[in-house]
């Protein structure tokens, strides 16, 4: 738990200081003793101060458990030291102070005070208070005046991490969802509540522990999650409130966003909007907000059920900030209410609409060195993308009693994309174009009946279409060595078809045992169909030359998982021993060009695991599992799909199986809410199958297989500490890491190649939690890479970065954030220095605020890292945003 600074204590410690310092010279005498009551037994907590004889107050202490007080370093001279405390009458005493470095000696009794009083009822108002699996937080005593969204007042609150991305962790763990007054729209998506909605309403954050989606399975089933609960202060209650806020540049950059807001006791509305070329991104993970992700949760039948696209023309991640090299112009609108028609009934409404133009510049030179391959490729990269996304849900919830709840959520989604590149490659000029959709519809119906106390049962059917279609163009022709007999071939494209449905059925019964062991019974039937055609063809201008063969496809997969899982869990005191056996009946069939293939495979997923809770303060938890998978739509198909510009890919065509065993360690040392708190996970997955590629790799193009090898390995270990220093009031968090992966691949040779790679990553950060006008928050983070084959290539990348803010009074706050970059390998320009700042000023408190917000102030154009892979190098640069200062206006209505 952090504690805050007292601002006037740290006051009167640099009074101190300064005293100490002017009578260096002079005598200094120190004044020690007892205060005892009537009956000579100690009096605590009496507060002990010396006036001078003008009444001025020149030292203060209190009494500690045994009475006792110490005052040192005071002036010669006559003073008069008083004793005062409830319960006991003052008493005061003249005392003359001469002789220098002298220490005298009290004993003072103090005599009871009756004091009759009426009846007194007194609140202590406490920061943080714990009821059972529930933490609640009073924001006031946390806050500053600087938070402007949820995000940013979330980040003052002790326990809490939020990263870059915006991800929400109480302490190494991501939340389960983010709540208004007990209610959720967002689920997994809940960053684009907490990017947009004003800190300002909230008076109350709450950590849930243990936390159950589904309220009939509070105290059943074994949980570990954690949710987070936004409580409202009472005047922001059942009233249509909200703010608007504007921010201008001289140049094309602006920001405009608006909350409409009413929380009432039966509906709640939240509407809100935002517009930005400044590079923010408005909505996080939006992914997570259309098909959230949830393992081994009750009723989540289908949560991992999607279409993978084959072509992307996105950006990589990079390790920067991305809004710093995002250049983009987004329009978002997003209109959600809760109506409560009847007390059983729930309805939940969520409408999205997102709008985007981003565009992301890049150079880069390629260095290719394998099995006597050696050439060096340069691409000046331009993109473009343009998307439109339309997304509705409906959840409609009704308590059909205490003990019986039917749910069912219907989602739907539509996303158009048109992106574009104007690409040099090698000096060629080459244009890439990339339209496509997404089209989701997604049905989920799920009963629960508690028929007993602890005994539940969930019924769950689920039903998915989504759909991509592609239509790939590319200019150029840069295949002759793969299709010598098409030299009048100037352009090519491929057009692409990608659907799968997806329907299934899960029965669940959940049994606690009243000596609280838990059996866990699932019964169900999950079936998925995929269709994947692509037409791949060389075009001399427009006229069709030749659709090659070997590069069309036309896969029909489906594949109906038949299953039976079981799950115990033993609970011996502090031991909990759990088991899991997952059996599984497949019925595969593959129709690959017009060519049929059925496959019938049985087989059984077992899985141990192991939590000790030695004490308090010390957790253990270990798991075994051994799984086998069933290979995807783009495991199987047969025949080559374009990837990229340069690249082609092909599956197996064949069905396949892969086994892999896997072993997890937590070792957890005090809680995330004590003054230390250390979290260490280790991961060893062996892959016994695995697919790896078979690769030609040529200066203009390259072709994958993907082969099935046996044998890989993977080990992840992470450790995080944190300490909080009470003497300087700041928080000390330390994070290392180390992954060691190994596996085989084939490179323009018949001869499998084995590579390692490894990184090594080490940071510290220090984050201050004063109550005055300063705060810091400064950290430096280590990244190193190695890649082992015949030859070793390596680098290392540094991330530092310096936050300081300043309240310099009620109405105005300042707040720097800098950072430095080194990348590893470069000769030049390997150093790269930024810096940001806000200001904000209260015109009218709760009202009117300006603000004054910059970025890039040392206007920094590009900046260029290295990679290494294990068939070479790269070295990339990218262009960023320019410095640009917005002029800021917020009202709140």
């Amino acid at each position: 738990m952090i504690l805050k600074l007292n601002f006037n204590r740290a006051f009167v410690f640099l009074r101190i200081l300064g005293f100490a310092y002017i009578n260096q010279v002079h005598s200094q005498v120190s004044i020690k003793g007892q205060v005892v009551n009537t009956y000579d037994e100690p009096a605590i907590f009496i507060n002990v101060y010396i006036e001078n004889l003008s009444s001025q107050i020149i030292k203060t202490t209190t009494t500690n458990e045994n009475g006792r007080f110490f005052i040192s370093k005071i002036p010669s001279g006559n003073y008069k030291i008083n004793f005062t405390g409830i319960g006991y009458k003052k008493k005061s005493k003249i005392i003359f102070l001469e002789k220098i470095n002298e220490e005298f000696s009290l004993v003072i009794r103090l005599e009871d005070e009756v004091i009759n009083l009426n009846e007194v009822i007194i609140h202590a108002e406490r920061p943080i208070s714990i009821k059972k699996d529930t933490i609640n937080f009073k924001t006031k005593f946390f806050i500053n005046g600087t938070e402007q969204t949820v995000e940013d007042l979330l980040q003052k609150i002790p326990g809490l991490q939020i990263d870059n991305n915006g991800t929400i962790k109480v302490g190494n763990q991501e939340i389960e969802k983010l709540m208004v007054d007990g209610d959720d729209l967002f689920e997994r998506g809940y960053k684009i509540l907490s990017k947009n909605m004003p800190a300002y309403p909230i008076e109350e954050v709450e950590i849930l522990k243990n936390y159950s989606n589904n309220r009939l399975l509070n105290g059943v089933e074994e949980s570990d999650k954690v949710a987070l609960n936004l409580k409202l202060n009472e005047k922001s209650k059942r009233i249509w409130f909200g703010n608007f806020e504007t921010g201008l540049s001289n140049g094309q950059f602006y920001q405009l966003k608006g909350n409409l807001m009413n929380f009432g006791k039966k509906n709640k509305y939240h509407f809100f909007t935002n517009l930005n070329t400044i590079g923010y991104d408005a909505t996080g993970d939006i992914e997570n907000l259309i098909r959230p992700f949830r393992i081994n949760e009750p009723a989540s039948i289908g949560d991992n059920q999607s279409v993978n696209s084959i072509l992307s023309l996105s950006p990589n991640q990079l390790n920067f900030k991305q809004s710093r090299t995002n250049f983009n112009n987004v329009e978002l609108v997003s209109l959600n209410a809760i109506f409560n028609p009847t007390e059983k009934l729930k309805i939940k409404t969520l409408g999205f609409f997102n709008a985007d133009e981003t565009a992301f510049f890049r150079n880069s030179i390629d260095v290719v060195d394998v099995n006597g391959t050696n050439f060096t490729n340069t691409e000046d990269y331009k993109l473009r993308n343009t998307k439109r996304i339309t997304f509705g849900k409906l959840d409609i919830i009704y308590n059909m009693s205490k003990t019986k709840m039917l749910e069912a959520t219907t989602k739907y989604n539509n996303g158009e994309f048109n992106d574009s590149s104007n690409l040099v490659f090698n000096s060629n000029s080459t244009i890439e174009n990339l339209q496509y959709k997404n089209t989701l519809f997604d049905q989920k119906i799920s009963y629960t009946n508690k028929f007993k106390d602890k005994k539940v049962f969930l019924l769950t059917g689920r039903f998915i279409d989504e759909q991509t279609p592609q239509n790939y163009r590319l200019n150029q022709f840069f295949y002759q060595n793969l299709f010598p007999d098409s030299e009048n071939a100037n352009n090519v494209k491929q057009l692409s078809k990608n659907q799968m449905q997806f329907a299934g059925i899960n029965a669940h019964l959940l049994d606690r045992k009243e000596n609280g062991n838990l059996l866990e019974l699932q019964l169900g039937n999950e079936y998925r169909k995929d269709q994947l055609s692509t037409t791949f063809s060389l075009l001399e201008n427009e006229t069709l030359l030749v659709q090659p063969n070997g590069y069309q496809n036309g896969a029909n997969y489906q594949v109906n998982d038949l299953y039976f899982k079981s799950k115990y869990r033993l609970k011996v005191k502090n031991l909990g021993l759990t088991g899991k056996l997952n059996f599984h009946q497949l019925f595969n069939q593959l129709k690959d060009n017009q060519i049929s293939s059925n496959q019938n495979p049985f087989f059984i997923n077992p899985s141990i695991g192991l939590d000790w809770k030695i004490n308090d303060k010390n957790k253990i938890m270990t798991s075994y599992s051994y799984n086998t998978t069933n290979a995807k739509i783009l495991d199987v198909y047969s025949n080559f799909v374009l990837t990229g510009f340069r690249s082609f890919s092909k599956g197996t065509g064949s069905f396949n199986q892969l086994d892999a065993s896997s072993l997890v360690f937590n070792h957890q040392l005090g809680n995330w809410s004590d003054r230390f708190f250390a979290n260490t996970f280790i991961i060893y997955n062996k892959n016994h199958d695995f697919f790896s590629t078979n690769t030609i790799i040529e200066q203009n193009f390259a072709q994958s297989q993907k082969i099935l090898i046996k044998d890989r390995e993977f080990i992840n270990i992470n450790s995080k500490l944190d300490y909080y220093f009470k003497f300087i009031s700041s928080n000390l968090k330390l994070d290392l890491g180390y992954t060691q992966s190994e596996f085989k691949n084939i490179v323009n040779s018949s001869d499998f190649r084995e590579v390692t790679s490894k990184n090594y990553n080490y940071g510290l950060e220090l984050r201050s939690g004063f109550k005055g006008i300063f705060n810091y928050h400064i950290g430096t983070k280590w990244m190193n890479t190695e890649i082992q084959t015949t030859v070793e290539n390596s680098f290392t990348d540094n991330v530092s970065f310096l936050d300081l803010s300043f309240v310099i009074n009620k109405k105005l706050d300042v707040q720097l954030q800098s950072e430095r970059y080194y990348f590893g390998n470069l000769q030049t320009e390997n150093t790269y220095f930024f810096l940001d700042f806000e200001a904000q000023y209260k015109l009218i408190e709760n009202k009117l605020n300006l603000g004054l917000s910059g970025s890039n102030l040392f206007n920094t154009q590009r900046f260029r890292n290295f990679a290494v892979s294990d068939i070479g190098t790269a070295t990339t640069q990218y262009r960023l945003l320019p410095r640009f200062v917005l002029l800021k206006m917020e009202y709140r209505f």
